[in-house]
């Protein structure tokens, strides 16, 4: 009732309060650190790009970040330091730092003065110390309260620098929740191709990049470039890219060191960029999708005062290099058009290859043209007669505030899809139904995958035939038995989506449903187990009389148990991979046509599982 509502109703919280009870708003999610998105990651990256940034400003050639067994982080540079009779300011006033003074940061990553008072609130020991001509001061704090302090600076004959210590507070995030070393290691590799002349110390193990992007480019491409990478540099500005056989579109874009996995404007407007200098050199209308069928891009540009599209700052807001200044659009054109028309000019069996791999793309979406119709013809009659498909009622290509727990469920046969569907939220759950198992689109065309009725079908469910712009589910889940074929099945979905919709992985959209493998019960309780360890600890609390159950198909699980199966507890593997050689390869062995191979790695991986059947154990990272 309104008389209910009063003033003593309406709070303000200090800073750490506020990051303390939303720390979603400054971080994120708060994972376990299984994903590379995950919160605990940003405050690494917080602690870090304070550091690179002294580098920008001319400060400091080394960085060194130390991760221990127990999860502690330190991370140690040597700029100027942090002025110490600011350090308190620094560490714990919020909108305090040297990032609102363009002279002093003319082209930072953080710049309102909150990224290290999300790290401090958030760590349940944080520390933080810097050395100035022969004197330091360190201080400490727990939660965001300070705890040591410090009073006067010591004399201290250490380097100019500063140095950050911090644990995660584990009533915040996850109790298991660590660091993984892969995650770190390109974070680290990331931070030296944006930084050609900067040393990253991470454990011991030192990152240097001699040639800045080009090197990122030679790193992470998977596919076999058809002509050496172009690499243009400019004032504030830095471009890599070349063409592979393949026919989607793969970028890494940076704003000031910033990876900014989701783009921005920076991103759109060289996209726009590449067509029009490719147009005018060719003299000749090309598609926009055929200049950039295949292209593998990496751009990195410095602006100042930087505006992102939320605290994480993986999307470039910025419409301009400078508040008032010339567009972004304007200034990646015209760099574009002096450089790469030149470059164009100057290699011109460069120049043949782009054209060669422009017509190839414009026959292939041609032949296409065709089976696209077919495609578009299944895809209309999918929506009124495909049995296969039960949707949902909310989409997440829809405006609606559940969107976000949009799901289709993606199973094998019809008893499974049946106890599934019976047992699912209508508003927020589909399910499509595979018939037995689908094609191994390894190496395949784009072409026979169309004209392949069942992920026809599929893609239309999804609505991703023309990327995933307009995905009709937000978590796409595979789920399948958990037998030989199951996870076969398993693996040539996961090779479809590989293949021809990697962003589905990478936007973080694919899942793999855990279904328990036992039933422990008894007359007064029922566990479900999803190893055999689980199922031990079951039979210790029910006793050893308690009936076991093992099942071995989705089809066996009553539509009354799987309701909490897939109900808000249920157990979800987030599909991921880090983008490099090592995914063509791993295809190329999973899936590929060297079976001697797969037969030798077979023998050698046996093992005996729980019911005494020989089952292999396939880790696929």
């Amino acid at each position: 009732m309104a008389a209910d509502y009063t003033e003593d109703d309406i709070k303000s919280l200090d800073w750490r309060e506020h990051i303390r009870m939303r720390p979603g708003m400054y971080i994120g999610k708060l994972g376990d650190g299984s994903s590379p998105d995950d919160g605990l990651y940003i405050l690494l990256k917080e602690a870090v790009d304070n550091s690179i940034d002294e580098h920008i400003m001319g400060h400091g050639k080394e960085v060194r970040v130390d991760i221990d067994e127990q999860g502690r982080v330190e991370v140690r540079d040597f700029g100027r330091g942090i002025p110490l009779g600011k350090l308190f300011d620094c560490a714990a006033q919020i909108n305090t730092g040297a990032k609102y003074d363009s002279e002093a940061f003319k082209k930072s990553v953080g710049l309102n003065g909150v990224g290290i008072k999300a790290v401090n609130a958030l760590s349940d020991f944080f520390e933080i110390q810097s050395w100035r001509d022969n004197q330091t001061k360190a201080l400490e704090f727990s939660k965001g309260q300070l705890t040591v302090d410090m009073a006067n600076p010591r004399r201290d004959e250490a380097p100019n620098g500063t140095r950050l210590a911090f644990d995660l507070d584990r009533t915040i995030f996850p109790a298991k929740a660590k660091y993984k070393e892969q995650f770190v290691e390109k974070m680290c590799r990331y931070y030296s191709y944006l930084n050609p002349a900067l040393t990253i110390n991470f454990n011991g193990k030192k990152f240097r990049s001699k040639d800045g992007l080009l090197d990122l480019l030679r790193e992470e491409m998977e596919n076999e470039a058809l002509y050496p990478p172009i690499h243009l540099v400019g004032k504030d500005i830095e471009i890599a890219f070349t063409h592979t056989p393949e026919s989607g579109e793969e970028y890494y874009t940076f704003v000031n060191g910033q990876n900014t996995s989701q783009g921005g404007t920076h991103l759109a407007a060289f996209r726009e960029a590449l067509v029009q200098v490719i147009r005018g050199f060719y003299k000749k209308q090309y598609e926009p999708s055929d200049i950039r069928a295949g292209i593998e891009a990496a751009v990195c540009v410095r602006i100042i005062e930087p505006v992102f599209e939320s605290q994480t700052k993986t999307k470039l807001g910025s419409a301009t290099i400078e508040p008032g200044g010339e567009s972004l659009r304007t200034f990646i054109g015209n760099f574009l058009k002096t450089n790469l028309d030149n470059y164009l000019h100057k290699h011109p069996q460069v120049a043949e290859a782009i054209q060669k791999r422009i017509l190839s793309a414009e026959r292939e979406r041609k032949d296409l043209k065709g089976i696209q119709k077919l495609a578009r013809e299944r895809s209309k009659q999918a929506k009124v007669h495909n049995k296969k498909l039960r949707d949902c009622r909310v989409r997440y290509d829809s405006k609606h505030k559940r969107r976000e727990e949009s799901t289709l469920f993606i199973t094998e046969g019809d008893s499974a899809s049946g106890s599934i569907t019976k047992s699912r939220d209508v508003e927020t759950q589909a399910v499509f139904s595979l018939r037995g198992k689908p094609l191994n689109t390894y190496s395949l065309p784009r072409k026979i995958v169309y004209e392949n009725e069942e992920f026809a079908l599929l893609q239309a469910a999804l609505n991703i035939e023309d990327g995933i712009e307009y995905l009709r589910y937000n978590k796409v889940v595979i789920a399948t038995d958990a037998d030989v074929d199951g996870m076969h099945i398993r693996l040539l979905l996961l090779t479809f989506f590989l293949q021809f919709f990697p962003e589905m992985i990478r936007d973080g959209h694919l899942y793999i449903l855990q279904t328990p493998l036992f039933r422990v019960r008894n007359k007064k309780e029922t566990i479900y187990c999803y190893d055999d360890n689980e199922r031990q600890k079951a039979l210790a609390k029910l006793g050893k009389a308690a009936e076991i159950t093992r099942f071995k198909g989705l089809g066996e699980i009553s539509p009354d148990e799987f309701s909490f199966m897939i109900g808000p507890d249920m157990r979800l593997d987030h599909v991921e991979y880090e983008e490099g050689k090592g995914v063509k390869e791993l295809l190329a062995f999973y899936m590929g046509k060297n079976t001697p191979d797969r037969q030798d790695f077979i023998i050698e991986n046996l093992r005996e599982d729980v019911d005494k059947q020989v089952q292999v154990q396939v880790a696929v990272a």
